[in-house]
């Protein structure tokens, strides 16, 4: 790991915890190093409206380490924004601070910025090396960064299934899942806008959709069918970034028909089997296991796009 890499690492271990106050801004850490590797500040963006991550890191500096802005490096997971928005432009904040080295771990997609705050930095005559970490930067806003180029929310299609493929016992409900991973499942909502399901599942099941079993804010819940289809417009003007897809086979293979996705979370309890019922839905061509982990004997598999 190289010294950029391991500041990096802690601007987003740092952005992380804005989880779920940033939005509908992206999560942002910043760090502060002086000339000799100390780190003399530090923050990440905690709540929408409110300072952005390089204020808050500066705001930590104390008294005896301002003269060390000079000659320090400032680590940003995102690159500092040029506009103003609730706040003031980050890059015009780090040029008066008289900061000279910023580490930017990924650009900004959206509209507003795209390179214009790197540009102001450079024309400032500051150093800017773009680039550390970029992919596990722009992993941690892939709802973000999705939503402004797709105009659309992220979608994740989620469903459990039996050890032989299926998502229920001959059209009854099946208990699939274990405590920990409802807990998982729960965690998962917690951290998206909204969540839908289709009208058979929601007359058969009567499901809650909201965060019980772990701390947070419960997503909007969604029912949809032919005569009530999900319009991305409608939830892009809503400022829906993130959506969890958990209806029941016809649901979920019509997001996939259409191509509709970004990611695919499958859990599968392997001690699991039934005689007969709804077919899971087949995993389409062009998705890539990213992750495979076991909870309690069963296994989550994530995927994503080729």
């Amino acid at each position: 790991m190289t010294t950029d890499e391991k500041y990096m690492r802690r601007c987003l271990q740092l952005a992380r915890n804005g989880q779920q106050n940033a939005k509908p801004n992206p999560m942002v850490g910043a760090v502060i190093v002086s000339a000799d590797g100390r780190i003399i500040g530090e923050g990440y963006h905690v709540r929408w409206g409110e300072g952005h991550a390089e204020v808050n890191a500066f705001a930590s500096v104390s008294l005896e380490d301002e003269a060390l802005l000079c000659d320090a490096t400032m680590y940003v997971s995102l690159e500092p924004c040029s506009h103003y928005g609730k706040t003031p432009p980050c890059a015009d904040l780090i040029i008066k601070k008289g900061v000279r080295h910023v580490v930017v771990g990924c650009v900004d997609e959206f509209a507003e910025v795209q390179g214009r705050g790197i540009r102001k930095l450079q024309e400032a005559g500051i150093d800017v090396r773009v680039g550390v970490m970029e992919e596990e930067c722009r992993r941690l806003n892939r709802c973000f960064f999705t939503f402004h180029r797709e105009r659309r929310p992220y979608i994740i299609l989620k469903w459990a299934q039996t050890a032989n493929g299926f998502i229920d016992d001959n059209g009854q409900p099946l208990a699939i899942s274990t405590p920990y991973t409802q807990m998982l499942a729960h965690k998962l909502r917690a951290e998206a806008d909204a969540i839908v399901v289709g009208r058979v599942t929601d007359e058969r099941e009567h499901p809650q959709l909201t965060v019980r079993h772990w701390v947070g804010k419960s997503p909007k819940r969604l029912v949809i069918d032919h005569q009530h289809p999900l319009n991305m417009e409608s939830l892009y003007a809503h400022n829906i970034q993130s959506l969890i897809v958990e209806g029941g086979t016809k649901t979920l293979q019509s997001f996939l028909m259409q191509n509709l996705w970004d990611e695919i979370r499958v859990e599968t309890n392997f001690t699991l089997t039934v005689n007969g019922g709804t077919r899971a839905p087949q995993l389409p061509a062009n998705v890539s296991m990213v992750s495979s982990r076991q909870y309690d004997g069963n296994t989550i598999a994530v995927y994503r796009k080729v």
